[in-house]
């Protein structure tokens, strides 16, 4: 999870549910853009850049659009007290891509709010010709949401 993220949670910055903040209820747009594998995008990422992003066939700058149906969850049972936790509702998908040089993250972030970064995943290296390239999503719960903040 990107450092920046965690302190702008503080301010109110992201709103991933529909829960009244910042004076509006609407759902902010997350995207997911994929990078190089020879670029250097980690927890002290700020904000989506086109530097060393992908580019090919079917690819658009910026990358796709994270769905985003779930509301974040926080737990109070005794066993998982102060946990809370998000994972998109779908997979993240980019159809019919053509992506030949090596790409190995995937950065997602908040288009709405000044393309503020959220988290940065890394997988394996990767390239892809006229094919569709998905990240499974995770089941949403407190030990495997792709998201998941803890007061312990």
């Amino acid at each position: 999870m990107c450092t920046s993220f965690m302190g702008e949670l503080m301010t109110a910055t992201h709103n991933f549910g529909t829960a009244p903040t910042r004076g509006t209820s609407a759902t902010d747009t997350f995207k997911a853009a994929l990078y190089l594998a020879s670029a250097t995008y980690n927890a002290s990422t700020t904000a989506y850049s086109a530097t060393g992003e992908v580019s090919g066939t079917n690819y658009t700058a910026g990358g796709v659009t994270v769905t985003a149906a779930t509301a974040p969850t926080a737990t109070n049972s005794s066993a998982t007290a102060g946990v809370a936790f998000f994972t998109p509702s779908a997979s993240i998908t980019y159809t019919t891509v053509t992506l030949a040089t090596a790409f190995d993250a995937v950065l997602i972030y908040n288009s709405t709010q000044s393309n503020k970064a959220v988290s940065v995943h890394t997988f394996g290296s990767q390239t892809i010709t006229a094919g569709t390239f998905t990240l499974t999503m995770p089941s949403n719960t407190t030990t495997t949401a792709l998201l998941r903040l803890s007061t312990t």
